[in-house]
Order: structure tokens, then C-alpha cells, then sequence
């Protein structure tokens, strides 16, 4: 069983943070969450996702830490180090393996693994360290907790596996006890805390006095407003107050971060001839220290102005007088050392954004679903500009809710998740998955090319056997079991051979969009049987991993694994 005691960590794109409870009872989970930033006079639920590391690939700091040290360096010592920030994007939109680099603010690269690794590493360590602060200095270690991971829902399952393998790495779990390390789905997390809230949990419109999870029936939309991506999940309320997935997890990456590189992109139209460029080149950290002041004034709703430094006016006036950079662009305007950007124009970096998520919810509200509330979770949510915009292209049709502290709501619900994974009765598989088989020859049924014969008989290869369809609905549980035969008297092996696709019944392995996941071996060294002879295949689908065992029912031997899908 799970230990009682919880450390959920989100590792967000912009900001990253941790919860924990130590709470022994299952119900009335109070997760304390972790303040960053007092040696800065600040008290934050997260901390920037940076990680600084010398020019030996060693590392220093991370969070704020890493940020003010690096803002602070001046030019040469700042090219000389390697500062990642917003590094979580390179997991997005792709099938990844273990050697995949990131470029760091200087232009140099290290292996992604590293990074995420060493980042993952400080937050355990500084976990233990909280938490022993706050036990009248109990020491503890990590395998005396169950740690929960935050991921996007739609990322695929080759960036899930790489952050297990980060955390393995970083020493949170270790050989053996891979299952004291759970992986949360982002905006599950969120639904979960969302759910037991009452109407004054939240900032936006009165829901009622009743809690979501006393509302069996209710339906509605979380979305995951995240730096990186925008991650959406539709949960109806059962019976006892657990959910299930109405719809497969939606969503793309156009996060808070498309409105930070809209801003950047305006910084270097303003700073034209090539000022922006040089000056990027030679002040990399103050360049930080700019975007990190865009970052709080993007959450209004009103003209803003940013301070121009005093190395960026020093380029600018080389070329020109400093007010005339600003006669070509529209939203614009110098004041003094400050730059003053129209409120019209702070807007229009949001456009983009906006748009995707738009797009995203109107095509889960065409469907039939009875959808009564959509619920803003993640940092990025804190925008009035965001808030706005979606209660006056929704609001109309459902309620729009934002809880308070809607930053928090991701790692609260994830120690809620570590507790009770059941809480999540069903999800909706994001791909057909099935298995390389090899059937009987028929040929009213099969393709001539695809047979193949030994002294058993005649077979069709490259059979694709479905094991779980797309969109279908999986139990958090549930064990699927097939059983499989040989096609040779004497095998003495079973290769199985795992497949994925987006289409709901291909024939053959081999067709267009289907992609091979892993394979792995069974032996059979009792022969005795033939070909009568059986291999139990068990799977679970419906955690936020796959599983797989394949059981010689002869020999007994057994085979498990996490399927990999990271290409080597």
C-alpha cells in the first residue's frame, strides 16, 4: 500500500512548486503548499522553472536563486554559464528519446535528461528540507513518501516516461519502488481540488453553495492555463464524488509563453538595425530580467510600461536618437527611460492564445455533452485578460469559474490524487493500441503477400489484434486479458510486439498511421504442449502509464513492463 505521507511535485514551464500532507487519514487532506522567494521578500506558491549550471555543466542553482543570480551577471560571466528557462517545451509535440538536447540562453546545449534531472533533484531535496523544518526537524527520506509528477495530459507517452525517468534519475524513487512515484495528469490534478470547493473557493461567478462533488451529474471543463500549454479535460461528477473522462484530453501550446515571445518579437520591431540582436548577444541576463517584468504585467488589463535599460538605451542611441524607434511602430511610445505599450497592443499579444483556446472549447461544447461550467486553472489564468475573453465567448452557455489561488489548485489536487488514484473512475484512451499476431491463413480474409508457412501450417503475418480502441473508456484498474498461442510446435519464445494509432480498426501493422511502441519477450521452454500451449497477456490501461505482463501458463514464467515508448 501507498504511504500516507504525500509530496506532489508541478513541474511547470514557468514556474514550478510542491505540496505535501502528512495527514494519516484519507479524508480532510489539508496540503500544505511550499512559499518560494523570502530571501527576495516574496512569498509565492512557485518558483521560475530555471536552472542554472556553470560552463562545466555543473550545477548551481535553481528557481529564483537562478534567476536573480543570472540577471545579475554581467555580460562575459553571463556567456559563460548555461541558464534554462521554459526548457519543459521541448517534451512537447514529439516522440522523444534519451539523448534530445536543449539550448541554454548563451546558445549552448546539454542533454535535456540532465537539466530536468538536476531540477527534479533540487525539489526533492529542498521537500525533505521543508518538511523536516516543519516537523520539529524529523529527518526523513524519500522512499517514506508516495511523490506525485504533474504532467499535460496531452503530452504524449514518450514525454511522460522521460519525466519517470528524470525523477528516477534524480534519486525520488530508485530500483524496486518505481510505484511510490505516481504521474498525475495536469488538469486532473486541477479537477480533483476544483471539485470540493464551495461557491466562495471561487473568484468568478456564485456556483452555489454546494460543492462540485456533491453534484453528481455535473459536467464541465477544466482548463490547465499553463506557461506551455493549454490543456483541457471534461469530468462528469459520479456518485461519492469521484469523476470520469467524457472526452479524450485536448488542447496545444499556445500557454502564457505565446504572449511572452509576442512581447519579445515587439521588443526587437521597436529595437530595429540589429539593436535587439547585439543586444541580446551581450546582455542575455538583463534580457531575463525584461521578460520576467512582462510576466507580471501581462496579468492587467490596462496600458503598461516596462523600463528600458540603461545598456539597451546605450545601443539604441549609437544608431539613433532613442525616440525614433518608436515612429514606426504602432502601441508604442518613450517616456523617459520607459517604454509604454497601449493597452490595444498589450491585447493583441494575447490574440494567438486566445484563439486556441477558443477554438478548443467550441469544438468540445459542439459535442454532446451537457457542459455547465468551465473552471481557469494554472498561472496563466490569473490574466484579466484571458479571464475575460472567456466568459464573454462562453459565458452565455456555461459558467465560468476561477478558483481562488488558481496556481496552486494543480499541486493541491495532485496530493489529493497521490492519496486515491480511484478518484479517477474511467479515462478515454488516447490512441487504438494492439498487438502483432499471427492468424490462420484464409484467403477470403487476408492478403496473399502476408502469408507465410512452416510445417504447422499456414499463417498471416502482421495480424493487428486491437487490445483498446481510441476514445473508449478505460477503468483506473482495469486489467485486460487476452490469451495467445504459438504458431510452431517447438517455439520456445513469444515476441510480442506492442502497436498505437489513431485509427479506430486497421487491419495490418504495417498500414499508414500506425507506429510501433516496444516489444518484449516471453519464454517458453516447456515444448510439451505444442501448439495448445497458452501465454496470458494482462494490460492496464486505464492508469496515466501502461502496463503489460505476459505469463507462460506452462513454465509460469512471467514477463512485466512499463511499455517504453522513448526511441532509443
Amino acid at each position: 500500500m501507498a504511504s500516507s505521507f504525500i509530496i506532489a511535485i508541478d513541474f511547470g514551464t514557468s514556474y514550478s512548486g510542491y505540496a505535501y500532507s502528512l495527514t494519516q487519514s484519507d479524508k480532510d487532506i489539508i496540503p500544505h503548499v511550499k512559499r518560494w522567494g523570502q530571501e527576495h521578500c516574496l512569498q509565492t506558491p512557485k518558483t521560475p522553472t530555471c536552472v542554472l549550471f556553470n560552463e562545466q555543466e555543473e550545477f548551481l542553482k535553481f528557481g529564483y536563486e537562478a534567476k536573480m543570480t543570472y540577471t545579475t551577471m554581467r555580460g562575459p560571466e553571463a556567456q559563460k554559464h548555461l541558464f534554462f528557462e521554459g526548457f519543459k517545451m521541448a517534451l512537447y509535440g514529439t516522440k522523444l528519446n534519451r539523448n534530445v538536447m536543449i539550448t541554454a540562453a548563451n546558445g549552448k546545449s546539454m542533454k535535456a535528461l540532465k537539466v530536468f534531472t538536476a531540477a527534479l533533484s533540487y525539489m526533492k531535496e529542498d521537500a525533505l528540507r521543508t518538511i523536516s523544518k516543519n516537523t520539529a526537524g524529523k529527518m526523513f527520506v524519500s522512499s517514506d513518501f508516495t511523490w506525485v509528477l504533474t504532467v499535460p495530459a496531452i503530452w504524449d507517452p514518450s514525454a511522460k516516461q522521460f519525466m519517470r525517468e528524470a525523477a528516477t534519475q534524480a534519486g525520488i524513487v530508485t530500483e524496486g519502488s518505481e510505484d511510490k512515484l505516481v504521474i498525475a495528469l495536469e488538469p486532473e490534478a486541477a479537477s480533483l481540488w476544483c471539485k470540493k470547493l464551495s461557491a466562495n473557493g471561487f473568484i468568478t461567478e456564485e456556483h452555489g453553495g454546494e460543492a462540485l462533488d456533491q453534484s453528481a451529474g455535473t459536467q464541465y471543463i477544466v482548463v490547465d492555463c499553463g506557461g506551455g500549454t493549454i490543456d483541457v479535460t471534461v469530468h462528469e461528477v459520479l456518485d461519492g464524488g469521484a469523476v470520469k473522462e467524457l472526452l479524450k484530453a485536448s488542447g496545444n501550446d499556445l500557454g502564457g509563453q505565446t504572449v511572452d515571445r509576442k512581447f519579445h518579437q515587439f521588443l526587437r520591431e521597436i529595437f530595429s538595425d540589429g539593436v535587439w540582436v547585439e543586444y541580446e548577444r551581450l546582455h542575455p541576463s538583463e534580457v531575463q530580467r525584461m521578460m520576467y517584468d512582462f510576466t507580471v504585467l501581462k496579468q492587467t488589463d490596462e496600458d503598461v510600461q516596462i523600463s528600458c535599460t540603461l545598456n539597451l538605451g546605450r545601443l539604441a542611441s549609437k544608431r539613433k536618437d532613442i525616440e525614433k524607434f518608436f515612429k514606426t511602430v504602432e502601441g508604442a511610445s518613450w517616456d523617459d527611460g520607459w517604454i509604454k505599450i497601449s493597452r490595444g497592443k498589450l491585447r493583441s499579444f494575447f490574440d494567438d492564445s486566445l484563439t486556441g483556446i477558443t477554438n478548443s472549447l467550441r469544438e468540445i461544447l459542439r459535442k454532446e455533452v451537457n457542459i455547465q461550467l468551465i473552471l481557469l486553472v494554472g498561472g496563466y489564468a490569473d490574466s484579466q485578460i484571458l479571464h475575460q475573453h472567456i466568459i464573454d465567448e462562453f459565458g452565455h452557455q456555461c459558467k465560468v469559474l476561477c478558483p481562488i489561488q488558481a496556481q496552486e489548485a494543480i499541486m493541491k489536487g495532485a496530493v489529493m490524487f497521490g492519496r486515491n488514484p480511484a478518484v479517477v473512475k474511467t479515462r478515454k484512451s488516447a490512441f487504438t493500441y494492439g498487438l502483432s499476431v499471427s492468424e490462420r491463413f484464409d484467403e477470403s480474409r487476408h492478403k496473399t503477400f502476408k502469408k507465410y508457412s512452416n510445417k504447422d501450417g499456414d499463417w498471416c503475418a502482421d495480424v493487428f489484434m486491437k487490445l483498446v480502441e481510441i476514445d473508449e473508456d478505460v477503468g483506473w484498474d482495469e486489467t485486460r486479458k487476452h490469451i495467445l498461442y504459438p504458431d510452431k510446435n517447438n517455439q520456445t519464445v513469444m515476441k510480442m510486439s506492442f502497436y498505437r494509432t489513431e485509427r479506430k480498426a486497421p487491419k495490418y501493422v504495417d498500414e499508414w498511421g500506425i507506429e510501433e511502441v516496444c516489444l518484449f519477450v516471453v519464454n517458453m521452454p516447456d515444448t510439451k504442449g505444442g501448439m495448445n500451449r497458452q501465454v496470458k497477456l494482462e494490460l492496464r490501461f486505464g492508469s496515466t502509464e501502461i502496463t503489460a505482463t505476459g505469463t507462460d501458463k506452462a513454465s509460469g514464467s512471467t514477463k512485466s513492463i512499463k511499455m517504453d515508448f522513448m526511441t532509443k
